[in-house]
């Protein structure tokens, strides 16, 4: 009679030996050497006319291995279903020889499982987390950077023969190359387009006379300030953290010289900026300009709240089956790993892992869902945000019946309701704790920003 044992091996960590005796198994097997000698088709034999005898002698081996597998799997199966263990994944099976299942002396055989147990997640009380809202109070001058960007990007390009000055843009080829600008082997190209005053200050009268098809040899870090360095690094798929990719050496070609016309400040450019506002004076653009930035700073700011607060319910000490989950990610996958690379990978997939448990417990706790009419809502935005301040009319039957038909699709709805959900969390977690407002430079905002590792 087939039965399980359980054993404890470690922290999280149970073995399962399941034991499966000849009654468990044999009469699986005989029916099925007789039905596959009804099936078989051998030359000599008329089909559904084969001996059993010969089939054993054939496929016997073969069939007696599967039908134990089987009476082996089902029982694992039955177990699961019986005890309802709170496992990751499935039982993984533990070494054991397989050539010992011998058709000619059927007797109990041992299979050995290992399991990984979840741990009870106990979180502490969110009044013990204190995280901090890092607060950027936009100013004016921050309002005018961002005017003279908009007044720039609005504004008319026209070709120009030679370079002049810092608001000039260049279409320009970066070819990686030595000091001397010749082309290495394998080398990166990359097509850009940049205006002049994004070049440092004093390296920009290098670039001053330079027409179509000239050429200069330059580094990253003497063309270049940091923040304007790291995105021209990132842009051509490098490492702005490596030192090595700041020294390359680059040949940057002029394919185009262009002068942009900034835009005056008028009724039609601040309607251009903002539609529908219907903004007359400068002085009502610029505190528009001003509530708009806050609200981007302030989304920034939460964000970057929601990411402590990951990361504080994270760290609380939880117990993980640490060994039986590196080999489930060595073999259990589509995949397989090696044991270093299962190790390399843990960490990060560990931290999922427990925010997927934390998050689970929080919003089965609290009732937290997405309804239907909020999936619909928030595909309307969607659709509303895609046409921005275009003026749709006063039928919106048609988006209606738009939204009918995402939301047969699974993969749309899965998506919407993914992020529904997880916006929700965030905002029930926030409103469980008192974060202490700093004020912070836009720069140390960002900075954190980036420290983002999940």
């Amino acid at each position: 009679m087939a039965s399980i044992t359980k054993e404890n091996i470690g922290n999280l960590h149970d073995k399962l030996t399941v034991k499966v005796s000849k009654e468990d198994y044999y009469p699986a097997f005989e029916k099925a050497v007789k039905d596959y000698s009804k099936k078989a088709n051998i030359p000599g034999f008329r089909k559904g006319m084969v001996p059993a005898g010969m089939i054993r002698k054939m496929y016997g081996a073969t069939i007696f291995h599967d039908e134990v597998i089987k009476a082996v799997e089902k029982e694992i199966q039955d177990y699961l279903a019986k005890e309802k263990p709170e496992i990751f994944a499935q039982p993984l099976p533990m070494e054991s020889d397989l050539r010992n299942l011998d058709m000619a002396n059927p007797v109990e055989y041992e299979f050995p499982f290992e399991i990984g147990m979840k741990p009870q997640v106990s979180l502490a009380a969110f009044s013990s987390l204190k995280p901090s809202l890092y607060k950027v109070t936009v100013t004016m001058e921050m309002v005018e950077e961002e005017i003279e960007k908009l007044v720039t990007k609005h504004g008319d390009l026209k070709d120009s023969e030679t370079v002049t000055g810092p608001e000039n843009v260049l279409n320009v080829t970066f070819q990686e190359c030595d000091a001397e600008g010749n082309t290495l082997p394998d080398s990166l190209s990359k097509d850009h387009s940049i205006l002049v005053k994004y070049f440092a200050e004093n390296f920009r009268p290098k670039l001053y006379g330079l027409k179509k098809d000239d050429f200069i040899i330059l580094q990253l870090q003497g063309a270049f300030e940091e923040k304007e360095r790291e995105w021209i690094l990132a842009d051509l798929g490098l490492d702005n953290n490596d030192q090595a990719a700041s020294e390359k050496f680059f040949k940057m070609t002029t394919t185009k010289i262009g002068l942009v016309e900034t835009r005056q400040l008028s009724e039609e450019f601040f309607n251009q900026v903002f539609p529908g506002k219907e903004i007359k004076t400068e002085e009502d653009f610029r505190n528009e300009m001003k509530e708009l930035l806050q609200q981007q700073w302030d989304s920034a700011s939460r964000s970057q709240l929601h990411d402590q607060l990951y990361h504080s319910l994270i760290e609380t000490t939880m117990p993980l089956p640490d060994a039986f989950l590196k080999r489930w990610i060595a073999i259990g996958s589509q995949k397989q790993k090696t044991a270093q690379e299962a190790e390399y990978e843990y960490p990060s997939f560990s931290n999922q892992l427990k925010w997927t448990l934390i998050s689970d417990k929080i919003i089965q706790e609290n009732n937290i869902d997405v309804t239907q009419d909020e999936l619909r809502i928030n595909m309307k935005e969607e659709i509303m945000g895609y046409f921005g301040q275009m003026n749709l009319g006063d039928d919106n039957q048609w988006i209606e019946s738009y939204i009918d038909r995402m939301m047969e699709d699974k993969k749309q709805v899965e998506s919407s309701y993914r992020k529904i959900l997880t916006h929700k969390l965030f905002n029930f977690i926030e409103s469980q704790v008192t974060p202490l407002e700093k004020q912070s430079s836009p720069e140390e905002l960002m900075a954190m920003q980036h420290d983002h590792k999940h």
